[in-house]
């Protein structure tokens, strides 16, 4: 995102600036529950919210606080061809906007129509792990299975090819970065930038061919559709659609992936025996994983009119930043909040938002990570981490790593 992108999610809190920090941020969450719940960070110009009902009381409030960056006093008008493109989406858009966008595309993701793609999803997951488990002992989690199985499933709804996959991960990977330290904040805007514009370069080519023959998949359905009101999206809100989709289409499940198989390793090295031919079991342990290590750790919102919450005052116009990741660790809600439990329910985390924006591709991420755990279990035993450093996924709110070596046993 540019600077015309919700910018409290693009600075990192001085607390997470270090490699350690960011991969284990929940001390420092359950410390600023206790001491600061509510609080103004002036370095990012934003309003941190840590508690359970605190975030989920601005998740619910649409009028309140509004995803439409455009609001924040401190807003910029994107000064550069292309930089406001992924503004033009659902994520960005309050009611009614935002439920006639997302009602386009909807049924593409319901429960419903994707069992019907499950066998097709698991045959996918398949021929990754086959060529993966090819007898070596070790895999790296991520870059054989987490990233590639995600972007194909994502690629093959929008009909793009998959032998594009590869640029789908270098611009979703820069859209959702954090700028380094190594880097700099100008060559970071102009990395970002660029990539911005060559995937709207990309997908106005696909979008223009679309239009004069259309086929039977979600990109079709983005140009062709009408809307509630009776109206097809804008250009600019079919490409900003295409856009969202692919990159929250694929960056979130490759993290809630790599995430579960860290966590099942370093919390219980029995629990993959456990789930394996589990179904039901399978499905509550991906549920506190969502819970336990968030991919999303943060969602942006700006104060509409002034506020108080946690004993504060915020003003009209404030960026807001609410942390899903420490909300999903509130003691105050959830009993033992910082042990992982596979079989933990009731389980009302916050993994994928909550309210109007609660994440339109949920039931597909549920649907993949369950799929691809089952299929990695059906054909390895014995998990467990390999020795490495791990480094966190460069985002100021995506929660992940950039590798996860695995040594496991094959089974015969």
């Amino acid at each position: 995102m540019s600077s015309a992108g919700p910018r409290g999610l693009q600075g990192v809190p001085e607390a997470l600036q270090d490699r350690e920090s960011w991969l284990d941020p929940f001390d420092w969450y359950r410390r600023m529950r206790e001491e600061a719940p509510v609080r103004y960070d002036p370095e990012r110009r934003t309003w941190d919210v840590f508690r359970y009902e605190d975030v989920k009381r601005a998740l619910d409030d649409d009028e309140t606080f509004s995803v439409d960056p455009s609001r924040a006093d401190d807003f910029e008008e994107p000064t550069e061809p292309g930089e406001g493109l992924i503004l033009d989406t659902m994520l960005f858009e309050d009611p009614p906007r935002h439920d006639e966008l997302r009602g386009v595309v909807d049924d593409w993701f319901q429960p419903r129509t994707l069992a019907d793609r499950e066998s097709h999803f698991r045959a996918l997951a398949g021929e990754l792990l086959d060529d993966a488990v090819d007898g070596g002992g070790e895999l790296d989690v991520v870059a054989d299975l987490a990233y590639p199985f995600p972007v194909t499933v994502i690629a093959e709804l929008l009909g793009i090819p998959p032998s594009d996959r590869d640029r789908f991960k270098r611009w979703s990977d820069t859209l959702v970065a954090a700028a380094s330290d190594d880097e700099g904040a100008e060559r970071f805007t102009e990395r970002q930038q660029r990539s911005q514009m060559e995937m709207g370069q990309y997908f106005l080519e696909a979008i223009e061919e679309r239009r004069e023959n259309p086929r039977d998949d979600l990109l079709s359905v983005i140009v062709t559709e009408e809307t509630d009101a009776g109206e097809r999206l804008s250009h600019e809100e079919a490409l900003g659609t295409c856009m969202l989709l692919l990159v929250a289409g694929n960056i979130t499940t490759t993290n809630l992936i790599a995430n579960a198989v860290r966590t099942f390793a370093e919390e219980d090295a029995d629990l993959f025996e456990r789930l394996r031919g589990d179904d039901r079991a399978l499905t509550r342990a991906v549920e506190e994983v969502l819970r336990y290590r968030s991919p999303v750790q943060a969602m942006s919102r700006v104060a509409t009119e002034d506020v108080r919450m946690g004993g504060e005052t915020i003003a009209a116009g404030d960026r807001v930043v609410v942390w899903l990741g420490s909300a999903n660790r509130d003691e105050r809600r959830f009993d033992d909040a910082d042990a992982f439990r596979p079989d933990r329910s009731p389980n009302q985390h916050l993994g994928f938002g909550h309210g109007t924006h609660y994440c339109l591709g949920a039931p597909l991420a549920r649907l993949e990570a369950e799929v691809a755990l089952s299929e990695l279990l059906d054909r390895v035993e014995g998990v467990r981490l390999a020795e490495t450093t791990l480094q966190p996924t460069r985002s100021a709110f995506v929660y992940g790593v950039e590798s996860l070596p695995v040594r496991y046993d094959e089974r015969r």
